[in-house]
């Protein structure tokens, strides 16, 4: 007679850990693109015409 499925034994070893250790990997950003998204943004006003004019070309008209 066999075992029932529910009383198999659980993973052995590291895997199921390195295997949640990757998925938190992939999930997080690299930190110097975290930095790039952290720089202050500094517009000049001259630039704000660029920028709506994109924005119309890309059909956001509100």
């Amino acid at each position: 007679m066999t075992k029932h499925i529910a009383d198999q034994p659980r993973m052995q070893g590291t895997a199921r850990m390195r295997e949640f250790l990757r998925q938190d990997r992939i999930d997080k950003l690299h930190p110097a693109i975290r930095s790039l998204h952290s720089q202050p943004k500094s517009r000049d006003p001259r630039s704000r015409k660029a920028t709506e004019y994109a924005r119309i070309e890309r059909g956001h008209l509100t």
